[in-house]
């Protein structure tokens, strides 16, 4: 079979097609700025800014992640997510203000205007995908969904180690920003591509449907209920501890202890170890030789085992350095100085801890996409239940960055995370034990988009 005729049996009106889709606008716009913030400081050898800038953005984002089901309900995917997408490159695109005025205003006033895009593109993403699929492909279209929007990560990674890799600066140079600015726009442009959900057909004939709320007065009322539904009270730890720790892994760690060049080759292989955790994933959470429960329970306790495990080869790192580069030109007191890739003795150690956080993370929120999933086959509500879970994540990474920003100590930046972590496990168990096979909800009236 030649390519053209694999290209003649894609359906762009089927499920695949669109999860797709929005993976690469997801690949192009927040990928892109996974690439940026991974870095630690969004690239500055002075992180104030871009954790200030990261407060803001998420201060926003509790507000439009939680609203934003709504509004992907109210005006449909296409244009919301387009429009968007061009919320990432204004923010990137802020930067290269940054480098040259000195001036953090600007970037501030971005992110908190990317919180609001972010929100509402994380809420129509989500309902794209856990609703499109049928119950038993809800895993593979997650972990297709994470592989291609993590390889935005990964490649996004490669950018700054390839540009920087002779440079001896501890921030990234405009060319970078600017190549950040291109593709995000990209992304945006694309999402104009995605389909109307009321022509979206699955491989088995049945449609995806959804329910058209004419007045913005009945979507407040849904959102209300959100905080009253005992379930999504539940999965609140889960959720405010599901990004929590970027702010640490970001700054802490990899702005921290490696030098701008390895701190790019870092992320190549933290976003590339996300993209093996949900393809490996997908195997369990899909197997229909188990209940539902069996394998909620199983990836649960992968989930619970691995994260501790990390966090303890952490705790054991955290306890050799207190701060990472200063503004006034100190460097850190990591033992020996700033790690660089090509030191295989010294950095390798670090280098495979921080690939395997990607992993975790990955694990985490693939788990946690699957269990929303679960509890309904609505696309309405599950739009919703998206944008909870973004909106009440946003609040947590609200916390955490405005925790580095405020310099609080390294060491109980670290504990906080394990703390967390820990508390958010047990409500976690319950939602999944109490898991039924089967979530199927009555036929839907159909939108336009």
């Amino acid at each position: 079979m030649g390519v053209f005729d694999i290209f003649k049996r894609v359906r762009y009106y089927s499920p695949m097609t669109q999860v797709v889709l929005v993976g690469l606008v997801c690949f192009l716009c927040p990928g892109m700025y996974n690439a940026l913030n991974g870095m630690g400081g969004g690239g500055q050898v002075d992180r104030t800014t871009g954790n200030n800038a990261n407060t803001a953005l998420y201060s926003t984002f509790i507000v439009f992640g939680i609203a934003g089901g709504s509004i992907v309900n109210l005006c449909g995917v296409r244009w919301t997510i387009a429009i968007s997408g061009l919320t990432y490159a204004l923010y990137s695109g802020s930067y290269i203000y940054l480098n040259h005025t000195g001036s953090g205003s600007f970037t501030i006033a971005a992110g908190a205007l990317l919180g609001i895009g972010a929100g509402i593109m994380w809420a129509a993403q989500g309902m794209i995908m856990v609703s499109y699929p049928r119950e038993e492909e809800k895993g593979r279209y997650i972990a297709v969904f994470w592989i291609i929007f993590n390889l935005g990560g990964m490649l996004g990674g490669v950018l700054p180690f390839a540009i920087n890799f002779h440079s001896d600066s501890n921030s990234l140079s405009d060319g970078v920003y600017i190549a950040f600015v291109i593709l995000e726009c990209l992304g945006a442009a694309l999402g104009l591509a995605l389909a109307p959900p009321s022509k979206v057909v699955r491989d088995d004939g049945t449609s995806v449907v959804m329910v058209k709320y004419t007045n913005a007065a009945k979507e407040a009322v849904e959102i209300v209920k959100l905080f009253l539904n005992p379930t999504m009270l539940a999965l609140l730890p889960m959720c405010f501890t599901s990004n929590f720790f970027y702010s640490y892994q970001f700054g802490p760690v990899n702005a921290s202890i490696f030098n701008i060049r390895t701190r790019g080759f870092n992320n190549i292989f933290y976003w590339g170890a996300q993209m093996a955790g949900a393809y490996a994933l997908s195997f369990l959470l899909d197997n229909q030789n188990m209940t539902r429960r069996r394998r909620g329970l199983f990836a649960f306790g992968i989930v619970a085992v691995f994260f501790n495990v990390i966090w303890g080869g952490t705790l054991k790192q955290q306890l050799r350095y207190t701060h990472g580069p200063l503004p006034s030109g100190e460097t850190t007191d990591y033992p020996g100085g700033l790690l660089d890739f090509m030191e295989t003795k010294r950095a390798s150690g670090p280098i495979i801890l921080y690939m395997l956080y990607g992993l975790g993370d990955a694990l985490y929120q693939n788990l946690a996409y699957w269990i929303i999933g679960s509890l309904t086959n609505d696309s309405q509500r599950l739009s919703r239940y998206s944008g909870f879970y973004k909106g009440i994540q946003s609040l947590g990474a609200t916390v955490a960055w405005q925790l580095d920003a405020k310099n609080v100590s390294y060491l109980n930046q670290f504990i906080g995370n394990w703390v967390l972590l820990v508390i958010s496990l047990f409500p976690m168990f319950y939602v999944v034990y109490n898991l039924t096979d089967h979530s199927e909800d009555p036929p839907l009236a159909v939108f336009e988009d």
